[in-house]
């Protein structure tokens, strides 16, 4: 147990040092952008330069980088993550209003990618080199390998614009429908073609990872033991391999998880949703930097938590791990 606790504390340490270094780049690249967030909220050519400094100063852009990165550290100490210079607004309130939309897409997205990749990755690798495993890996690695913006103005054209079976942009009708249960229903109709083009690209990492791991599992010690001993190939492959075999998709799963606040800018974009990837695009093209250094922020920080629970959980499930060293 305390070498347990060890692994812990070495973990813990390693994830807030990466947060710090990862809060410092995010405060440094946004200032070596190219463009000046003033120059797009003000034009020079109407207000007078005092004016202009003014807006600078309002907004803590006049003062020497070094007393903007104390103050940016200090504002993120109290929870303040800035206030937006394009939607003049507080940062979180700006993201939080995106979030929801975003988690909902990404989450559901990632929860059918990970089930279908799982799913399939033991199929193929169950049924290794018959025409069940080629059609897997070439399915997988064909929709794995194309652009999602193509997958999604294609699925957009197909089921939005010629069948018209799907709404072709947005988050919810307008004017939103009545009742509970009417607007529910509403964001899923619109979230449908978003959520199959994500989950299209994505279920063949999946896949791709579960096969490579099963039949690597598949060729140890103890999975030759337990058939020797006459077990039937179903029992060695539910109860002996797929547990292991599972533990490398816990991490990309866990990584995934971390990504779902991220929201996919393409796939946002395309089909004009609401969320936080659409948000990181707007906020790029108008230079807003406090609201794409509080999204790049908690993105970080979700990641890196995730991170953070897959290194225990996966401490948890593999006993080989050493917590005293070698193995951590």
């Amino acid at each position: 147990m305390s070498e347990f606790r060890g692994y812990i504390v070495r973990r813990t340490i390693y994830a807030m040092i990466t947060l710090f270094l990862t809060i410092t780049i995010n405060f440094f690249i946004f200032r070596v952008m190219p463009g000046d967030p003033v120059s797009i909220m003000v034009s020079e050519r109407i207000l007078k330069p005092a004016v202009v400094e003014e807006v600078r100063a309002m907004f803590g852009l006049n003062l020497p980088l070094w007393q903007q990165y104390i103050l940016y550290i200090r504002n993120l100490l109290i929870g303040y993550l800035g206030y937006s210079f394009h939607w003049k607004e507080p940062v979180i309130n700006v993201i939080m209003e995106r979030m929801p939309n975003t988690i909902l897409l990404m989450g559901v997205s990632t929860i059918f990618s990970v089930i279908i990749g799982i799913v399939l990755g033991i199929l193929a690798a169950w049924k290794r080199g018959t025409k069940i495993d080629v059609t897997i890996l070439t399915s997988s690695l064909t929709f794995y390998s194309l652009p999602v913006f193509w997958i999604g103005m294609m699925l957009l054209m197909l089921f939005g614009y010629y069948l018209g079976m799907f709404p072709i942009a947005g988050t919810m009708s307008r004017p939103p429908p009545e009742g509970f249960f009417e607007r529910i229903l509403d964001i899923l109709h619109h979230m449908t073609l978003p959520a199959i083009t994500l989950t299209l690209i994505s279920y063949g990492e999946y896949t791709l990872l579960m096969r490579g791991t099963l039949l690597d599992v598949l060729t140890q010690d103890y999975i030759v033991t337990a058939r020797a001993k006459g077990l039937p190939e179903r029992r060695v492959l539910v109860r002996h391999a797929m547990r292991n075999a599972l533990l490398p998709t816990v991490t990309a799963v866990a990584i995934s998880l971390g990504f779902i606040v991220s929201g996919a800018t393409l796939t946002e974009t395309v089909f004009s949703w609401n969320g936080v990837g659409r948000l990181i695009y707007d906020a790029m093209m108008m230079r807003d930097y406090p609201v794409l250094q509080g999204a790049f922020l908690i993105i970080s920080i979700s990641v890196i938590l995730a991170n953070y629970v897959a290194d225990i959980v996966y401490g948890i499930l593999d006993p080989r791990i050493r917590y005293g060293g070698q193995g951590a």
